[in-house]
C-alpha cells in the first residue's frame, strides 16, 4: 500500500480550484487584443502548475508554445533566459534589425490563424534587454505572454514593462481552501479522504499546494498515511516534515535579523500572543519588522489582537531546529513576562503551567489542576493529560482523576478511563464528587467500553445510594434517563425524563438542566415527537446561551456539539432533511476550523449527519460520514462503532459494493458490544439486496421492526417498516406505519404511511403524490422509488404518456442518488409485470449465477427457476441473461 502512494505522488498532481483562473486564461488568449496572462502568488501557492496548465490549453487549441525560466543567474547574462526561444545567429547589438528578424521567425513559425504562445516561470527575475524584447513582440501581436510573479517581491522595471497597459491580464492566486484540499488529496490517492487528515493537512499546509505535496510526501513515508479499506486516514495529529520542506522554510526564514529570530522562537512555543506581551520581553519592533516581512501577522480577536507565525510550518521547523538550551530559556523568559502582567486572563495559569512543565519538568501542583481544569473546560483533553501526568500519585485527589478519566475518555483510552474513574469513585466523598464522577464514569461504559445496561445501573444504583439530596438524586435520574437512551431503552428514558421538573431553574446547575433538555430531546426523537424534540433542543440552547452569557461552568465546545447532534437528529426524524444536513455540515466545517474539538460529541453529529444523508437516499455521502465514525471509533467496542458499521454495510451495499457491505458487516457481528439496536438491521437487510436475496432481507426487516415495537422505539419500526415497503413487502408494511402516523404530528412518518398505503394500493397517482412530498423533504431516493413504481404501473395499466412522465421524473431524482441501486430502481418499465418471485430471480441472474445457484440460495428446483427466467425474457422482450444484465444497468 505505501508503494502504491509513493507511485502516486510522484506523479504531476491534478490541477485543482483553479476552475476561474483557467476560464479566464481561455477567454483572455481568444481576445485578440490581449497580450499576456501574468499569474500572481506567494511561493508554493502553484502559480507554475497554473501556467503549465495555461500551455497545453494552447497547444491544445492549435497555437504555437514555448517555454523558459527565469533565474538570477540567467538574469546576470542579456537574454540569457530567452536566448534558446530566438533563432539562431540573431543578437541585438542592433536593436532595430534583431528584433525585425526575430518578428520574421515568429512569423513563419506561426501556425495558421493561431498564436505564438510563451511560458516565463519568474517573470520578476528576467534581464531588461529579454524583458525589452518580449514586451515589443507583446505590443506587435506577435506573442502571447504566460508568466508567473512571485507577490512579495519589489516590483522592478523588469515586470511594470511586461504587465503594464490594458493588454496584459492578471490574475491573484491564493492558498486552496479545505474543500479544494479534500479534493486533490481524494484524487490523488484515488480514494475517500477523512475529515480528520483534510483537516489537519489543510491546517498544517495552509491550503499551500507546495506544502501540501510535502506534507504527504512526508506522511506517507512515515508510513503515518493509512487506508483502512473505506478512507485515508492520518493515524499522528501531526506531520513529519520532509527534507525538502524544511530548507525550504529555513531559506525563507533566515533573513530576520536576531531580535527577529527571538520572536520568531517565542511564537512557535507559545503562540498565539498579545502584541503587549512581546513590547513587555522588548520585542515589539522586531515584530512589526516580521510583519512588514510577512513572517508573522496580527489577527484582530474580539477586543484585543493578538499575533501569529504567518504560516503554521513556520513553528514546527522553527521547534525542530530550536537547540534544547534556547527553548528553556525562551519559554522561562515568557514566564517571567506573564507573572509580570499579573496573569491576570483565564487561560494564563494554563499557560503558565504549561510552559513551566516543558521548561523545567516540573510545576506547582496546584497550578497543574487548575491548568488542567481550564484545558478540559476547553476541550483540550490532550493537553490535560500533559499537565495531569506531571503529578505524582500521591498529589492526585478526586478531582484531578476526575478531570483525568474524562480527558482519557474523550482521547479514546476507555480502558484506563475506567481504571482512573473507578479509583475515584471508591474514594469520593459526599455528593459534590459522587455525583460528577459517577456522570463521567457511565458515560465511559456506555459510549466507551459498550457495557451492558446491567453494569451501568449498578454503577448509577451504588451512587444513588451515596446520594441524599434533591438535586443530587435529580442529576443522577438525568444520568440514568441519558444512559437508558445510549443503551436502547427508549421507553425508560422517556419515563424518567417526564418525571422530572425542569422548569425550576434553581432546582440544579446548568450543566444538568443542559443535559436533561438535550437528552429529552432525544427521547421524543426515538419515539417519532419530532416537533416537541425540536422545543426541547431548543430549550438546551436557550439552557447553553444563558450559560455563556453569565460565565456559568458549561463546557461550551462540547455543549455546542451536543446541542447541534440532537437538533440534527430532530430534524432528520421529522423529515426535514435538507435542513439536517444543512445544520450538521455547517457546524462540522466550523469544528474544522476549531483548534480543538470534543471527539465524543464530533463523532455523534458525524453519526446523525451519516444516518440525515441515508434517509435523503445519498449512499456516497452516507457511506463517507459512518466510515469516518466508524474509523474514529477504533478499535473500541464503542456503541457508535456498531451503529456506524451497520450504515456503513447498509451504505455500500445500496451502491452495489457487495464486498465493502460484507467486510464491514463482518466486521460489525464481531464486536463484543452489548447493544445492538433494531436500525442497525438495515446493513443485514440492504446486504441481502445487494445479493439478490429479496426475500431473506423481508424477512430481516421484519423481524427488527417486531422487535423494535416491543422495545417501543417507535422511530426505528418506521424506517424498518419503510424499507420493507420498498422490497415489496408495501401490505406488510402499511397498517402499521398507519397507526404509527397517526399517534402524532410526525411529517415524515405520515409520508411514510401515505408511501405504503399507495405502494399497497398499486396506486400511481397516490404514489406520484406522496413523492412530490418527499422530494421537497429531501427524501430523493424515496422519492424516486415512488416515481419508478408509478411509471411501471400506469405503463401496465396502458396510460404511455403518463408513465413516460413519471420515468423521467424518477431518472431526475434517481440522478441525485450518488449511484443508489435498489429493486424498485432496476426492476424498471418493461419488468412491470414481474412477481416478487421473477424480480428476485432476475436479480440473481443479473449478478451472474446460475440456476443451480438460485435455486441453492431460494430453495426451489432447478426447473423453477429456468421456467421463471423464461417468463422474465418473454415480459421483457429478451433473451440472455447479458441483456437482462444490460436492462437493469439502464435502470434510472
Amino acid at each position: 500500500m505505501q508503494g502504491l502512494v509513493r507511485e502516486r505522488l510522484v506523479r504531476r498532481w491534478p490541477l485543482v480550484g483553479r476552475a476561474v483562473q483557467t476560464k479566464e486564461f481561455d477567454e483572455v488568449l481568444a481576445d485578440r487584443r490581449r497580450t499576456g496572462f501574468f499569474i500572481y502568488g506567494h511561493a508554493g501557492v502553484g502559480k507554475s502548475r497554473l501556467a503549465e496548465e495555461c500551455l497545453e490549453k494552447a497547444e491544445e487549441k492549435g497555437h504555437a508554445t514555448r517555454r523558459a525560466v527565469a533565474t538570477v543567474a540567467a538574469a546576470s547574462v542579456p537574454l540569457g533566459a530567452i536566448a534558446h526561444l530566438l533563432p539562431n545567429g540573431i543578437g541585438l547589438s542592433d536593436p532595430v534589425a534583431g528584433f525585425a528578424a526575430v518578428a520574421e521567425a515568429l512569423r513563419e513559425s506561426r501556425p495558421r490563424g493561431g498564436r505564438t504562445v510563451i511560458l516565463i516561470d519568474d517573470v520578476h527575475l528576467l534581464d531588461a534587454t529579454s524583458a525589452m524584447l518580449l514586451r515589443q513582440l507583446m505590443d506587435a501581436g506577435l506573442v502571447f505572454l504566460i508568466g508567473s510573479v512571485r507577490s512579495g517581491e519589489a516590483c522592478n522595471d523588469v515586470v511594470a514593462a511586461l504587465t503594464g497597459g490594458d493588454t496584459a491580464h492578471r490574475v491573484d492566486l491564493c492558498d486552496l481552501p479545505l474543500h479544494c484540499v479534500r479534493e486533490l488529496l481524494e484524487r490523488v490517492l484515488g480514494g475517500t479522504v477523512g475529515s480528520r487528515a483534510a483537516n489537519l493537512v489543510h491546517a498544517s499546509s495552509g491550503g499551500n499546494p507546495l506544502f501540501l505535496r510535502e506534507l504527504v510526501t512526508g506522511a506517507a513515508e512515515a508510513g503515518t498515511l493509512a487506508h483502512d479499506g473505506e478512507l485515508w486516514e492520518i493515524t499522528e495529529c501531526r506531520f513529519s516534515t520532509t527534507r525538502r520542506l524544511t530548507d525550504l522554510i529555513r531559506l525563507r526564514l533566515s533573513s530576520a535579523s536576531t531580535a527577529g529570530r527571538r520572536v520568531l522562537d517565542t511564537l512557535a512555543l507559545c503562540e498565539p500572543l498579545s502584541p503587549a506581551l512581546l513590547a513587555g520581553e522588548g520585542d515589539l519592533q522586531a515584530a512589526e519588522e516580521l510583519e512588514e516581512a510577512g513572517f508573522v501577522v496580527v489577527v484582530p480577536e474580539q477586543r484585543r489582537s493578538t499575533m501569529r507565525l504567518a504560516h503554521p510550518l513556520y513553528g514546527e521547523v522553527l521547534r525542530e531546529q530550536m537547540p534544547e538550551v534556547r527553548r528553556r530559556e525562551t519559554l522561562l523568559r515568557h514566564v517571567a513576562v506573564l507573572e509580570r502582567c499579573g496573569a491576570r486572563r483565564r487561560d494564563d495559569a494554563l499557560h503558565l503551567a504549561r510552559y513551566r512543565l516543558a521548561a523545567t519538568g516540573t510545576a506547582d501542583p496546584a497550578l497543574l489542576a487548575q491548568a488542567a481544569a481550564l484545558a478540559v473546560h476547553a476541550a483540550e483533553y490532550t493537553q490535560a493529560l500533559f499537565l495531569l501526568r506531571a503529578l505524582s500519585e500521591e498529589q492526585h485527589g478526586v478531582g484531578t482523576r476526575l478531570l483525568m478519566g474524562k480527558a482519557l475518555f474523550e482521547t479514546g483510552d476507555f480502558d484506563h478511563a475506567e481504571a482512573v474513574l473507578a479509583m475515584a469513585d471508591a474514594v469520593a466523598e459526599g455528593e459534590r464528587e459522587v455525583v460528577p464522577v459517577t456522570l463521567v464514569r457511565t458515560q465511559n461504559l456506555v459510549w466507551g467500553l459498550g457495557s451492558s445496561s446491567e453494569r451501568v445501573w449498578e454503577v448509577l444504583g451504588a451512587a444513588r445510594r451515596r446520594v441524599g439530596s434533591p438535586s443530587g438524586r435529580f442529576a443522577l435520574t438525568v444520568n440514568e434517563a441519558m444512559c437508558a437512551l445510549a443503551v436502547g431503552d427508549f421507553a425508560r428514558s422517556r419515563a424518567l425524563c417526564e418525571s422530572l421538573d425542569l422548569d425550576d431553574p434553581g432546582a440544579v446547575d446548568v450543566q444538568t438542566r443542559f443535559i436533561a433538555a438535550i437528552t429529552k430531546s432525544a427521547a421524543l426523537s426515538a419515539f417519532g415527537a419530532a416537533q416537541e424534540a425540536l422545543a426541547w433542543a431548543e430549550r438546551a440552547r436557550d439552557v447553553m446561551s444563558a450559560a455563556e452569557s453569565n460565565g456559568s461552568p458549561l463546557g461550551m465546545h462540547e455543549a455546542l456539539h451536543q446541542y447541534q447532534s440532537i437538533r440534527v437528529l430532530a430534524l432528520t426524524e421529522d423529515g426535514r432533511l435538507n435542513e439536517a444536513r444543512s445544520v450538521a455540515e455547517g457546524i462540522h466545517a466550523a469544528l474544522a476550523r476549531e483548534p480543538v474539538s470534543a471527539p465524543t460529541s464530533h463523532r455523534l453529529l458525524e453519526f446523525h449527519l451519516a444516518r440525515a444523508q441515508w434517509f435523503a437516499g445519498h449512499p456516497g455521502s452516507a457511506r463517507r460520514w459512518y466510515a469516518q465514525v466508524a474509523y474514529a471509533s477504533r478499535p473500541h467496542t464503542a456503541n457508535p462503532l456498531s451503529m456506524a458499521l451497520a450504515g456503513l454495510a447498509a451504505s455500500a451495499a445500496l451502491q452495489g459494493d457487495v464486498e465493502a457491505a460484507e467486510k464491514a458487516w463482518t466486521e460489525r457481528c464481531r464486536l463484543g458490544t452489548a447493544v445492538r439496536l433494531p436500525e442497525e438491521m438495515l446493513g443485514e437487510a440492504w446486504l441481502c439486496v445487494a445479493r439478490g436475496e429479496l426475500t431473506r432481507a423481508r424477512t430481516i426487516l421484519g423481524s427488527a421492526a417486531r422487535e423494535a415495537r416491543e422495545r417501543h422505539q417507535i422511530s426505528f419500526e418506521a424506517i424498518l417498516l419503510t424499507d420493507l415497503t420498498r422490497l415489496g413487502g408495501a401490505r406488510e408494511a402499511a397498517g402499521r406505519l398507519r397507526e404509527i402516523a397517526e399517534t402524532g404530528d410526525n411529517r415524515f412518518h405520515k409520508a411514510r404511511s401515505d408511501l405504503a398505503t399507495a405502494w399497497a394500493a398499486e396506486d400511481p397517482e397516490g404514489l406520484l403524490v406522496v413523492g412530490d412530498r418527499l422530494e421537497t423533504m429531501g427524501a430523493d431516493l424515496l422519492a424516486a422509488e415512488a416515481c419508478a413504481t408509478a411509471a411501471k404501473l400506469l405503463r401496465a395499466n396502458g396510460s404511455g404518456r403518463p408513465s413516460r412522465a413519471a420515468a423521467i421524473r424518477a431518472r431526475n431524482l434517481a440522478a441525485r442518488c450518488e449511484g443508489a441501486r435498489t429493486p424498485a430502481l432496476l426492476i424498471t418499465e418493461a419488468g412491470a409485470s414481474l412477481t416478487k418471485r421473477e424480480q428476485e430471480i432476475a436479480l440473481l441472474a443479473a449478478r451472474g449465477l446460475l440456476s443451480k445457484d438460485i435455486a441453492a440460495r431460494l430453495t426451489l428446483s432447478v426447473r423453477t427457476v429456468d421456467n421463471h427466467l423464461q417468463r422474465i425474457y418473454g415480459k421483457m422482450g429478451i433473451t440472455t441473461r447479458q441483456e437482462l444484465a444490460a436492462h437493469l444497468d439502464r435502470a434510472p
